[in-house]
């Protein structure tokens, strides 16, 4: 029996809309990356970029849980001496939650050019208004939505 090993002129690529109202980050950010990546195809293979692309929508009401939001800081650096900028995630979720949803699901994807591509097909959105309506997105309905 022969191993199946997809080919990158034979990947498909769907869009998939995520409502991210009540997720908990780290939940969100493994399910998203899953899709990024092509984990969720039969046809998945490692060293081929099969992902779809992914919309993520409101992601103002994107759920942190225990003292996260106040403990947990994101972190960035300009390269230079003493260039190094933290903020509280508190201050992250209200000025620029998208920026907090893409650092998390960036952490998960390969540290490589192959991650780097996979990333390029999330977009990102702090409301429920996005400009993808045109690629016919299919919602999909993730795991672990808390009430």
């Amino acid at each position: 029996m022969k191993t199946f090993m997809e080919k990158p002129e034979n990947v498909e690529r769907k869009w998939y809309i995520v409502d991210a109202t009540n997720m908990p980050l780290g939940r969100l950010a493994t399910q998203v990356a899953d899709i990024l990546s092509g984990k969720n195809k039969p046809t998945y293979t490692p060293h081929v970029d099969s992902g779809d692309h992914v919309i993520v929508i409101n992601s103002d009401k994107v759920v942190l849980t225990g003292k996260k939001l106040t403990q947990k800081m994101l972190r960035s650096h300009s390269g230079y001496a003493g260039g190094l900028k933290e903020m509280d995630y508190k201050t992250v979720m209200a000025t620029k939650s998208n920026v907090a949803v893409e650092h998390a699901v960036k952490g998960m994807l390969p540290k490589n050019s192959l991650g780097r591509k996979m990333f390029t097909r999330l977009k990102v959105y702090k409301d429920a208004n996005h400009s993808h309506e045109a690629q016919k997105p299919v919602q999909v309905a993730l795991k672990g939505v808390r009430n």
